[in-house]
C-alpha cells in the first residue's frame, strides 16, 4: 500500500500528525517506508488495513476535524515480492 493522510483544519505543519503515524506503523511491525508525500506499507491485508484505521483514530484524537487521503493498493498471488526486491529490480536496470 502506498497512503498519504493529510489531517485538515490543523494549520500548515502536519509533521507531528506524520510522526504519530509512523510510530503506530512501528509498533505494528510491518514494513514500511516513509517518503516525501507519504509512505508505503508492506503486510498482511488484514494487518495492514487494522493499522490504517488505528492511525485515522489516532490523528482524529489528536485535533484533527478531517483527514483526507489517498491510498493506492497492490496484491501479488504468483510470487513473494517485497518493496526492496521491486527497487532493486529497477535499479539494476539502470546500472
Amino acid at each position: 500500500m502506498d497512503i498519504c493522510i493529510v489531517p485538515m483544519g490543523v494549520g500548515v505543519s502536519v509533521s507531528k500528525y506524520v510522526a504519530k503515524a509512523q510510530e503506530i506503523l512501528k509498533e505494528s511491525g510491518l514494513s514500511y517506508q516513509m517518503h516525501a508525500y507519504g509512505t508505503n506499507i508492506e503486510g498482511e491485508w488484514e494487518v495492514v488495513m487494522k493499522t490504517v484505521k488505528t492511525c485515522f483514530e489516532e490523528i482524529h484524537k489528536m485535533g484533527a476535524p478531517r483527514i483526507t487521503s489517498s491510498i493506492r493498493l497492490g496484491t501479488r498471488t504468483d510470487r513473494v515480492q517485497s518493496m526492496d526486491d521491486k527497487i532493486d529490480s529497477v535499479r539494476e536496470k539502470l546500472s
